[in-house]
């Protein structure tokens, strides 16, 4: 900072901007072209805002909203930040924890849900040039913050309710110009199978690793191997060591079958979700451990699309027959992990489990358009976006026409917007009585944003 900073107070609270893990991902790819506007530009207690987190922020939200720039829309995004830290700051004072596990499990399904929107694990360690493991590093911090901040902010409003008379008065501030038109929206639930590879092919995959095995046994290099016939690009140029890694970070089969080895000791065959492995123990450090590992995936050529379909045809049947409920049959059977514990039902790019037609995958959306209310289609053969060969049935949960909004037909969106302004108000309210409990420093350049409401 080029000026001495003083002492602040910030009495205002914008609601927050949320970026997803990938803008994580690319802040941090971009780190190197941000370092010549790097420096500190908030302090919060041991938080920091860097000018590199604002500048980065703000051009992400300038994309994501395709607003023009504006010195006031930085301003409340600096805030954004500060508050970031401020929850941050009062959580380490109050003792607030996430539990590890927690975290190290928000942080798998984010990467998969990562994985899948690029086409797969390979694809997104190409695209950052860093191995799963580097990019998991890189993330846990990030993660764990994400999460200590749900929870300060679920115990400063997580009991906070609204009345339908407090969402019939949020509704009526609204000025009749301003209501939202909402175009045509459904909501949809499914149950996925994945196809699944041939018996023969998964045969092939374990024999050409049963041959690799005997090779390491009769006295070949293991890493040498691994360099040479590997299938997972992250780890074969190390020669296929992991790194260390927790429990309960890797997959459950990889995870067993490597702690039953001692340092140096080569596992059989393993089958998981990602083909077959032949892993070694290279080291234990507490309840830590380090292993590398030869992966064979099965060919993909040949997979079983018509077992698939039955099934899900047979599982149709049943609901068809009220033997069991739709959301029942999506826990119980389907392969989707995204949906299959919300009673199967997709959501839209917000999150919102209304999706607006224009956002429905376009063979979904031929299928429903002739379907009633409550219908479920027939068997539908799909490619994930991870790349796997599928196939679904598809329930219409709910259709709305185009329309501006009202509360007889939109009650629901209505009642979150509400709840979400009085849990704003309410965290804004804790700001003003905790802020005191806190030391801010904010860079001279960015005390004059009417956003924050500075006093000296």
């Amino acid at each position: 900072m080029h000026n001495q900073p003083i002492k602040t107070r910030v009495f205002s609270v914008a609601a927050a901007i949320v970026f997803s893990v990938m803008s994580a991902f690319q802040a941090n790819a971009q780190a190197p072209v941000q370092r010549h506007v790097d420096g500190i530009i908030a302090k919060i207690d041991n938080q920091i805002v860097l000018r590199s987190d604002l500048e980065f922020s703000y051009l992400q939200y300038l994309a994501q909203s395709k607003q023009q720039p504006n010195e006031d829309l930085k301003c409340e995004i600096f805030k954004s930040l500060v508050q970031d830290k401020l929850l941050l700051a009062r959580a380490e004072i109050d003792s607030v924890v996430v539990e590890e596990d927690r975290v190290t499990g928000e942080l798998n399904r984010r990467v998969d849900y990562l994985s899948a929107q690029v086409g797969g694990v390979e694809r997104l360690e190409q695209y950052y040039d860093k191995s799963i493991r580097q990019l998991k590093e890189e993330l846990r911090k990030t993660i764990k913050d994400q999460l200590v901040m749900q929870k300060m902010q679920e115990e400063i409003a997580g009991k906070v309710r609204v009345t339908p008379k407090e969402v019939a008065a949020y509704f009526n501030r609204i000025p009749q110009d301003s209501l939202p038109y909402f175009s045509s929206e459904v909501e949809l639930a499914q149950i996925v199978k994945y196809a699944e590879v041939s018996k023969q092919q998964k045969q092939e995959a374990r024999k050409q690793l049963e041959e690799i095995r005997k090779r390491i046994v009769a006295g070949e290099d293991f890493a040498t191997l691994a360099k040479q016939y590997s299938q997972d690009p992250g780890s074969a140029p190390a020669g296929g060591e992991l790194g260390f890694f927790k429990k309960k970070e890797l997959t459950p089969e990889y995870e067993a079958a490597a702690l039953r080895l001692e340092p140096g000791g080569i596992s059989g065959i393993v089958e998981s979700p990602f083909g077959f492995h032949l892993i070694q123990m290279i080291e234990r450090k507490g309840q830590e451990y380090n292993t590398r590992h030869i992966l064979i995936k099965p060919a993909t050529a040949t997979v079983n699309i018509e077992e698939a379909a039955t099934e899900l045809d047979s599982i149709r049947t049943l609901i068809q027959n009220d033997s069991i409920s739709f959301a029942k049959a999506a826990k119980d059977f389907s392969d989707d992990f995204q949906t299959k514990d919300n009673g199967g039902m997709l959501a839209s790019r917000n999150g919102s489990t209304y999706i607006p037609m224009d956002q429905v995958d376009p063979a979904v959306f031929f299928v429903i358009d002739t379907m009633q209310v409550g219908e479920i289609s027939e068997p539908i053969p799909f490619r994930t976006e991870d790349g796997k060969e599928a196939v679904r049935i598809v329930k219409l949960v709910g259709k709305s026409v185009p329309h501006q909004a009202n509360l007889e037909d939109d009650y629901p969106k209505i009642a979150a917007a509400a709840l979400n302004d009085k849990k704003s108000k309410a965290v804004d309210e804790w700001f003003r009585k905790n802020i005191d409990t806190v030391y801010i420093e904010i860079d001279p350049e960015y005390q004059n944003c009417k956003a924050l409401q500075l006093t000296q």
